[in-house]
């Protein structure tokens, strides 16, 4: 497997350094981060900068090898995260560019490109997180649309989002459960919807609870076939696992340099348990990151969508995130209690990684069934 990158790439790597050097010092002061009709502006106000200056579309036209090197170079430049962005440029945004219709395509797409509509993803329910398949808000058809009720937890951006990746129970009756979902694009706007703000450990609401109280979408919104709904929702997770975090190693890699210096400065790095630490996670998010050159490398072999892989690498990043935002702690010493530092609030951040975007007990069953070829369990 080849994971260096040819000429062309390696010049479209150039071009972007340029661009981003000239760019980020122009940009205007990050929002408070609690301030959500800010955050959007700024956010979204950077994907127009994107859009215009032809970055864009590395999202979903360019090779899975120059949307890796877009991540790579955008982090290590230090430019503002997607953010309010990341359900629409991530999950949907992918998810529709592979599997919508041309005309589902034309509407989607180029505002999420632009910045000027934000997404958020209503999967997860109060009794079916982690047990996806068992999700219960209902969706009955009516003529041209769908009529939806029940409720979401954990939605990602839905105080700033104008659309919702939705999943739906259309055949109460399918055996097994996951035959009966269908995967739905959802006005948030749309009369009958409710959200209630969750608040984070961190003390940010980019989380919420969505109340849904017979809202109708039109069934022209609906991805996929009726009831096929599971097998699109795979291919969001493929690109949730497989490729979402990619710019996060970047910036843990960046991380443990930043670490390494002010454990020179403050006296820690005299402590050999600390400095092997330190070693050790530099060894594992390299391994990470060639875990990632390889998933790449398999999806644009294959079509542009992560594979299996993409579990082996969300299952290992999840803990080793959480074992850098410990070393983190140990150099800090009492400032790693000061709420007012990036890493402590990163550190908070870092506990739900062994939770979202699926537990790290199903990237095992993932792994041992998908993988390994072991039996599912009784």
């Amino acid at each position: 497997m080849d994971l260096t990158c040819t000429d062309e790439e390696e010049d479209f790597r150039a071009r972007l350094r340029e661009w981003l050097t000239a760019t980020l010092p122009g940009l205007p002061p990050r929002p408070d981060p609690t301030d959500w009709p800010a955050r959007r502006a700024y956010d979204c106000g950077w994907q127009r900068r994107l859009y215009d200056a032809g970055y864009a579309d590395t999202h979903w036209d360019a090779s899975p090898t120059q949307r890796l090197i877009f991540l790579e170079e955008t982090e290590r430049a230090g430019a503002p995260y997607v953010g309010a962005n990341f359900v629409g440029l991530l999950h949907a945004g992918p998810t529709i560019a592979a599997e919508g219709t041309a005309a589902q395509r034309a509407r989607w797409l180029p505002p999420i490109l632009r910045g000027d509509e934000v997404w958020c993803q209503g999967f997860s329910e109060p009794d079916a997180g982690s047990d996806l398949a068992s999700l219960r808000t209902r969706a009955v058809r009516d003529g041209d649309t769908y009529v939806v009720t029940g409720s979401k937890i954990w939605t990602s951006h839905a105080e700033a989002a104008d659309w919702c990746e939705l999943l739906v129970r259309t055949d109460p009756g399918a055996a097994p459960r996951h035959r009966g979902i269908t995967w739905l694009a959802m006005p948030m706007d749309a009369p009958g919807v409710t959200v209630r703000p969750l608040r984070t450990l961190a003390g940010s609401t980019e989380f919420a609870e969505v109340f849904l109280d017979e809202v109708r979408v039109p069934v022209e919104n609906r991805v996929g076939a009726e009831n096929d709904g599971w097998r699109i929702t795979l291919v969001t997770l493929s690109f949730e696992r497989g490729t979402a975090f990619v710019g996060e190693v970047v910036a843990c890699r960046r991380l443990l340099g930043e670490l390494a210096r002010t454990a020179r400065e403050n006296g820690t790095w005299d402590d050999a348990v600390l400095r092997r630490r330190l070693g050790r996670l530099s060894a594992e998010f390299q391994a990470l990151w060639r875990l990632v050159q390889a998933n790449v490398s398999e999806a644009q072999a294959t079509g542009g969508v992560p594979g299996t892989g993409g579990s082996v690498f969300k299952l290992h990043y999840s803990h080793a995130r959480q074992e850098l935002y410990e070393a983190a702690a140990a150099v800090l010493g009492p400032d790693a209690l000061d709420l007012d530092r990036d890493w402590t609030l990163d550190r908070l951040s870092s506990l739900s990684y062994t939770i979202a975007a699926g537990t790290s007990q199903i990237q095992r069953n993932i792994v041992a069934e998908r993988i390994l070829g072991l039996p599912k369990g009784r």
